[in-house]
């Protein structure tokens, strides 16, 4: 999204607190700043707070190849508290400066051109896509295409939510009308009439479908290696999963982090990724494809929650996205068999042998943890494992014991073995199930 923005503008403002100076998140941003070739303000915010430093950041600037310009470099800097509204005019006015010093124009008069910013589903509006128009002005009732989707522009909204009638160069609007959710980055184009924009998009629907064809129907190499790959990878365990979010720059998001995810033995797959509420259909499909459905800062739609439990499809809607990964990561590790683990419960060793009718009894005493019947167990003799197998025998003097514990003495027959000497060492075990790890 920050990619995104930054393509699309031409002056950007870099926010930079001035108790913090410059985190990750500022390097992220100023990076995409400096991949788009735009210029750049550095707004030092929060200068009414304690511990402010505007010294130390335009600092860290110099080491980032940003110099302010009072160091004689070419940034500038403005500094700034917008809680109290001070030094707002001040970095506007730099903007309007910026923006006459680089002779920033466009021709209101032209075809309306731009680029979709964002695209959703409004409940009661049906499709709309937030648009900055960068060349002509757009009109209600203007007829514009994006790739597969267009619009007869029924209304438009500006950021504060009020309808204007036209917005002219440099103008963010929403649009509503679209017949589908254009995608964020695409650039959209006015033509003549709503037929011409039909017409259009559906043509370029059809060279879509067409190289979809295309790469479909050509032939495959067959050997015998890509053979056993593709049955091997018929046999990994999949986690399929239907996505719906509120915008596409939210499915942008979610899908970069899924695809993030790695494993050898798990793989992942994204079924659908839509935008809007989520509704019968999305459980239908989930249902037929063994999938579950997961949602980002969205919302059921009425009666989803019953179709769903009739088909016994899971859904997990998520706020926040990092908990969406951790949450993929965990049912996809739950898909695999649990790994057992060995935990050593105690030992004892062999002091004595008593004959019984069908072998022998060890008469032992445990000398670590305890030993437990029909607890799994094995026999060593030094380093030798001898045998492994089940306490079936576990006498406490006559009487039959479920437990003994260390510095206790007793009586213990392995089922299945019978060749103990004196000196062997029993140890009981207990094999815990432990989540699989991807």
């Amino acid at each position: 999204m920050r990619a995104r923005g930054a393509d699309v503008t031409d002056i950007a403002v870099l926010v930079v607190a001035a108790d913090d100076g410059f985190m990750p998140q500022t390097d992220e941003a100023l990076k995409y700043i400096q991949n788009a070739k735009v210029t750049l303000i550095v707004a030092v915010n929060k200068m009414d707070m304690k511990g402010a430093n505007i010294e130390r950041v335009k600092g860290q600037m110099q080491e980032r190849g940003i110099p302010p310009e009072e160091w004689g470099g070419d940034t500038v800097t403005v500094p700034t508290a917008a809680v109290k509204d001070q030094g707002i005019t001040e970095l506007l006015d730099y903007i309007l400066l910026q923006a006459d010093v680089l002779e920033l124009k466009a021709n209101p008069k032209a075809d309306a051109s731009g680029v979709i910013i964002e695209s959703q589903i409004d409940v009661g509006r049906g499709p709309s896509a937030t648009v900055i128009v960068q060349r002509g002005t757009l009109r209600t009732g203007d007829a514009i295409v994006c790739g597969p989707n267009f619009a007869r522009v029924r209304a438009m909204f500006d950021d504060q939510g009020a309808a204007v009638k036209e917005a002219p160069p440099s103008t963010p609007v929403k649009v509503i009308g679209w017949s589908g959710t254009p995608d964020s980055g695409a650039t959209f184009l006015a033509v003549k009439n709503a037929r011409e924009a039909e017409r259009l998009a559906e043509e370029h629907q059809d060279r879509l479908n067409k190289v979809t064809v295309t790469l479909d129907s050509k032939p495959k190499e067959v050997s015998v290696e890509k053979l056993f790959a593709e049955i091997a990878a018929s046999q990994q365990k999949t986690l399929r999963v239907v996505l719906k979010c509120d915008v596409f720059g939210s499915i942008e998001a979610v899908r970069n982090i899924l695809d993030g995810i790695k494993s050898q033995k798990v793989s992942l797959e994204i079924v659908s990724g839509e935008v809007g509420l989520i509704g019968k259909n999305d459980v239908l499909m989930a249902s037929a494809a063994g999938a579950v459905v997961v949602g980002f800062n969205t919302r059921l739609e009425n009666g989803v929650t019953p179709l769903a439990k009739h088909h016994s499809v899971r859904i997990e809607t998520f706020e926040i996205i990092y908990e969406l990964g951790d949450k993929v990561r965990e049912m996809m590790a739950d898909l695999l068999e649990p790994d057992l683990r060995e935990v050593k419960l105690g030992a004892a060793e062999v002091r004595q042998l008593f004959p019984v009718s069908k072998g022998f009894v060890a008469g032992c005493l445990v000398t670590e943890g305890k030993i437990s019947r029909n607890a799994p167990a094995r026999v060593r003799r030094g380093k030798e494992t001898l045998f492994e197998g089940k306490v079936g025998t576990l006498r406490r003097f006559k009487d039959d014991a479920n437990d003994v514990r260390a510095g206790l003495e007793c009586g213990i027959r392995i089922d299945g073995f019978d060749d103990y000497k004196e000196g062997d060492v029993i140890e009981c075990l207990e094999i815990q199930k432990v989540r699989a790890s991807l």
